[in-house]
């Protein structure tokens, strides 16, 4: 299996664990009645219950856009040392914004976003 691979499926692992804190930060708020029902007027989360949600939520949008430059370079044959480097520094700064984002440090997690994004702008090169 190619390394990207490997870091794409840890992705997926750190997506599930995000869900899970995210779910549990929402069932303290507002409780497992509330989630296990349509969630029509639910109160919207605060604190880190709703900065847990919000930054799984971010990662469900980037990582769409990781798995199919992993999957492309791998398709068509580009992995590289860049495309690992790419696929290296995107998953290490998502778990850092995780970690940032649910210690609500504001600029440093957009820094560390834009970090990421750069992980794929690396990777989408090596495709073009």
């Amino acid at each position: 299996m190619k390394p990207e691979m490997m870091l794409l499926a840890w992705a997926v692992v750190l997506t599930f664990g995000q869900m899970l804190v995210a779910a549990t930060g929402a069932t303290l708020q507002v409780g497992l009645p509330m989630l296990a029902s349509n969630r029509e007027n639910m109160p919207p989360l605060t604190g880190w219950a709703g900065r847990a949600d919000r930054a799984h939520d971010n990662m469900l949008e980037s990582l769409v856009l990781f798995a199919a430059l992993v999957l492309i370079a791998v398709m068509a044959g580009k992995t590289n040392p860049t495309t690992l480097l790419g696929a290296q520094i995107f998953l290490w700064a998502r778990l850092a914004y995780a970690v940032i984002y649910l210690a609500g440090i504001p600029w440093l997690r957009t820094a560390v976003w834009l970090v990421s994004v750069i992980g794929l702008i690396l990777i989408f090169l090596q495709l073009i």
